[in-house]
């Protein structure tokens, strides 16, 4: 290769490149697609830690709830559905229970909620994020 030649090509940028016309188009979309995807994936992720603080927060609540000395197990989980089905859907607050333990010698309710893991927006297997809620129990 002489001088002239890559003086020429400088000086002219379409001499030498016919056969890279339109990649710049085909790099856009890869590169889109692929920054899409991680981006959706940072947001499913963010929705997957929202569900599972919020199931976290409604288990805790009703336990504390059904604690009270005027209240039973059964308030507890009333309470924990309710709140569930509030702040995501009644979808999530289908199998919630409560029992009696015992806790370093305390006597203790815990609220246990299983629910979907969201996969894909909100859908996803049911049963398989599980969640629990524990207070003490007066006296």
């Amino acid at each position: 290769m002489d001088h002239k030649s890559l003086v020429g090509d400088r000086l002219n940028p379409g001499v030498g490149h016919m056969n890279e016309r339109g990649s710049a188009v085909v790099d856009f979309v890869l590169v889109g697609a692929l920054l899409t995807l991680f981006f959706m994936s940072i947001v499913q992720l963010m929705l997957v830690l929202h569900v599972r603080n919020t199931l976290i927060d409604a288990a805790a609540s009703g336990a504390g709830y059904g604690a009270l000395s005027d209240r039973t197990s059964a308030d507890a989980r009333a309470r924990t559905a309710e709140l569930i089905g509030a702040a995501l859907s009644g979808d999530f607050a289908r199998d919630v229970t409560s029992t009696e333990i015992t806790m370093d010698g305390i006597r203790t309710l815990e609220v246990t909620v299983r629910a979907p893991l969201p996969v894909v927006g909100l859908i996803g297997p049911a049963q398989t994020l599980e969640v629990k809620g524990h207070a003490d129990l007066p006296g």
